[in-house]
């Protein structure tokens, strides 16, 4: 089973004084979900989204939401966000001391768990967690800032990370996701490595024609590159 293509906006480039409308004009453009980079200037040198935030959004769509943990204490935080309306938290393999407890954790809290490499981390790293996770998020950029070059060396480790997967017989389960600098000249090359879910931040604003021009042809860009 091939997991779909999905289109993916970073709220994190929207417009803060007219979120709830950001985040409607977003999902009638036709994306599949959102995501919320919560940055705690710690594991990262920025400051964002609280769960009160996410939790005043959520009344504005009934599309997922999945918070991408930028901290240095996903353990402590996790729980508030899924109380705040986030059904996958992503966290940093490089934040986790004892990754098998801290994905277990948000399994029992009812979320699905996700695993996150920064640039420099080895894909080995989460081998031994992929039963665990429905998703492996390949950072494409150093996590911290929106609007970042995409770093196209990392799509030999999203090769390798698809290859590890498909050894483990998981392909009908774990996503590989990809943040960072996509748009329409890389994401091709993301999906052609291995990527089925793409996250956009800035670059969907970019577009001259509108959001949903825009989610219209990323998709129609990935699916291409996929074959």
């Amino acid at each position: 089973m091939t997991l779909p293509i999905q289109i993916v906006p970073s709220v994190l480039p929207c417009d803060f004084a007219r979120l709830g409308a950001e985040i409607e004009a977003l999902d009638a453009a036709g994306v599949d979900y959102f995501q919320w980079d919560v940055m705690d200037g710690q594991f990262v040198p920025n400051l964002t989204f609280g769960p009160d935030i996410i939790a005043a959004a959520r009344k504005h769509t009934k599309k997922p939401f999945e918070a991408h943990l930028m901290v240095l204490t996903p353990d402590v935080l996790a729980a508030r966000y899924v109380e705040a309306g986030c059904s996958r938290l992503i966290v940093h393999v490089e934040a986790c001391p004892h990754l098998h407890r801290t994905l277990g954790n948000i399994s029992s809290m009812g979320a699905n768990a996700a695993v996150a490499l920064n640039p420099h981390t080895p894909v080995d790293e989460v081998e031994h967690a992929l039963d665990l996770v429905d998703m492996v998020l390949v950072m494409t950029v150093n996590p911290g800032f929106g609007g970042q070059s995409y770093i196209a060396s990392m799509e030999p480790k999203i090769a390798e990370l698809r290859s590890l997967i498909e050894r483990r017989g998981l392909s009908d389960r774990v996503n590989i996701e990809v943040d960072g600098g996509i748009g329409p000249t890389t994401i091709a090359g993301a999906v052609a490595a291995g990527a089925n879910v793409l996250i956009a931040g800035s670059a969907l604003f970019r577009y001259g024609e509108g959001l949903e021009f825009a989610v219209s042809d990323l998709r129609a860009k990935a699916l291409a590159a996929r074959g």
